[in-house]
């Protein structure tokens, strides 16, 4: 989302594997990794602290962990995988059970859930990434260790939890399957809950709601929301007074092989296609075609209103060209249909379908902001652009495409980490790193160069060089003094992100410097150049790190994914620049160090 207060109490929860627990009280930081308060229901007048428990993560560098399936001929993942965490965390093999997995070009990735009596738990996940020799490179857990489990029976029948999260939230159950999972709480205990979504679109709102099934209360919630020719703003250009140009067939058929405007099977003359659909108001409103030939040339008046017809049309156009944009290049470099991408058709390629991104441009329900709401794979992502009202005339988010990135970025993030479930980047730190990740992407699709030049987010619409971030990203502590240390001053998932995007933006310099600039690395991810080098480690990492990443296991996650994909050559470089945010070796509960592994 292109903001939030929180309210922390103190937890401890017994975890496998877990060497030690914080004695309560302590800094309201040392909760970002474990919970986030949400302001819920009518009028945001319900707090809910919704949970987590902490992840435990190790990686395993550029040999591997051996483990007994790495020798096999026929690689079997799902076996694999529960077999590892099985062997890991000392459990048999009715406590796990398997959610997903694909195989990537240079990895494979498992997703598990610990289970009880056959019942899945809704927050206590393992992810397992092996390298194709079949040897771990990476293991992420957040299994609990408890014996106050409920009863796997529901005494409190689907109906009335259902109308009970309508009456919390807000809104009304949109008839997505309901499941009965159990949630690992704070106090160590287990409750078995409905599971269920819960909408207004109105309001813009989606949850996934749990509900107790022996008590019928609300114990926490899902927030899925993180707020052929086109005349349009090219993608390397961020700010519409850059200008508006004509592109023509922008499409990458590698990532999109029947185009823009077809699923492979029903074609469109209107803004809407496999990957996207951009409309306003309602999803019959897409727009047309200006001539035959999928041409789609709108000139956009800056001195009119947003809302007159052909800036409408110029923004939803630049919209769908921008999101498919994304859509193309994130393809190239991993995002693809069995790693839990959007699209309707999955052209025989795994994943779920049917989930193509809608995006609605001058959305009513808001001004000033954006945001992208991102349910598990096979669900639509939903992307609501709003008018932002500084100026006069007012000015439209839609025509400034960093906001598009960014938005659409929180899809990436939210559906790589943790399998496709759109569940794991709910903490405060990891949501701060959602909202970092999307700003580092923004910046990545606009650089120009090398060296890489400062970056401000949100020019255009606030008329303001400054932007809407604090600082602009820069490597220059004199623009930017943000380190790791900041995040314990910081309880805004925004603030939170705005140092983890300067950690990246300092992370794609160094690369930069290092190899050089590629000036085609949006649709060439097979060069050696800086860029290049750090869009595969931004994506390769996002699976194999943990559910509910903190800065910590973000950082192992990048540099194991260095080891995975160019064996550990930038290792150096990366801890070098970590190291100089604070976020060295010996960095820990947001107290900056500067200390790199020996050899570098």
């Amino acid at each position: 989302m292109t903001s939030f207060s929180k309210l922390f109490t103190s937890v401890f929860l017994a975890l496998l594997c877990s060497s030690a627990a914080v004695a309560a009280p302590y800094a309201p930081s040392a909760k970002y990794a474990t919970h986030r308060m949400r302001l819920v229901g009518r009028d945001a007048s319900l707090k809910v602290e919704a949970f987590h428990p902490e992840s435990t993560y190790e990686t395993f560098g550029v040999d591997g962990l051996d483990q007994a399936h790495a020798k096999r001929d026929n690689f079997d993942l799902k076996g694999a995988a529960v077999s590892f965490v099985q062997s890991k965390l000392g459990v048999d093999q009715n406590a796990v059970t398997f959610k997903s997995g694909y195989e990537g070009d240079v990895t494979k990735h498992a997703y598990v859930k610990q289970q009880h009596a056959g019942v899945p738990f809704a927050n206590a996940v393992a992810n397992v990434a092996f390298n194709n020799d079949g040897k771990v490179v990476a293991f992420g857990s957040s299994f609990v260790k408890t014996d106050k489990i409920a009863s796997p029976t529901p005494t409190i029948a689907l109906s009335d939890a259902i109308a009970t999260a309508e009456q919390a939230l807000d809104g009304k159950y949109n008839n997505h399957p309901a499941t009965l999972e159990f949630f690992a709480q704070p106090d160590g205990s287990a409750a078995l809950t409905h599971v269920m979504q819960i909408q207004n679109e109105d309001t813009g709102t989606w949850y996934e709601a749990f509900i107790d099934a022996h008590e019928n209360k609300l114990l926490s919630v899902t927030d899925f929301v993180a707020k052929a020719s086109y005349r349009v703003l090219p993608i390397n250009k961020e700010i519409l007074t850059d200008g508006l140009e004509v592109v023509t067939n922008p499409q990458d058929t590698t990532a999109s092989p029947d185009g823009w405007h077809s699923d492979g099977s029903t074609s469109t003359t209107v803004t809407a296609g496999n990957n996207v659909i951009a409309y306003k108001g309602s999803q019959s409103s897409t727009t047309a075609e200006t001539s035959s030939g999928l041409n789609f040339i709108y000139t956009q008046n800056p001195n009119q209103a947003p809302t007159t017809t052909d800036n409408v049309h110029a923004a939803t156009v630049n919209a769908f060209y921008v999101v498919n944009s994304v859509h193309d290049w994130s393809y190239r470099y991993g995002f693809t249909e069995a790693a839990f991408n959007f699209q309707n058709n999955n052209l025989g390629n795994g994943g779920a379908a049917s989930d193509r991104i809608t995006v609605s441009v001058q959305d009513s329900a808001g001004t000033d902001n954006a945001d992208f709401s991102t349910p598990a794979d096979g669900q639509s992502g939903h992307m609501r652009m709003f008018l932002w009202d500084e100026t006069s005339p007012e000015r439209d988010g839609a025509l400034e495409n960093d906001i598009v990135v960014h938005e659409n970025t929180h899809g990436i993030t939210n559906r790589m980490t943790g399998g496709g479930t759109g569940r794991c980047l709910q903490t405060t730190e990891a949501g701060g790193m959602g909202e970092g990740w999307s700003d580092a992407m923004a910046d990545w699709s606009e650089a120009k160069g090398a060296p890489l030049a400062d970056y401000v987010l949100g020019q255009y619409v606030t008329d303001d060089s400054g932007g809407i971030r604090s600082h602009p990203y820069s490597t220059s502590k004199s623009v930017n003094p943000l380190t790791y240390a900041s995040v314990a001053s910081d309880n805004e998932v925004h603030d939170i992100g705005e140092v983890w995007a300067n950690i990246l933006h300092n992370v794609q310099a160094t690369l930069i410097n290092e190899h050089g600039f590629s000036n085609t690395s949006k649709t060439n991810p097979d060069g050696t150049e800086g860029n290049i080098v750090y869009l595969h480690l931004f994506i390769d990492a996002l699976p194999i790190q943990p559910c509910n990443p903190t800065f910590l296991t973000g950082r192992d996650a990048i540099i194991q994914a260095d080891a995975n994909r160019y064996n550990g050559a930038n290792k150096c470089l990366l801890w070098q620049t970590f190291a100089s945010r604070g976020l060295g070796v010996n960095a820990a509960s947001h107290k900056n160090d500067a200390t790199v592994p020996s050899g570098c």
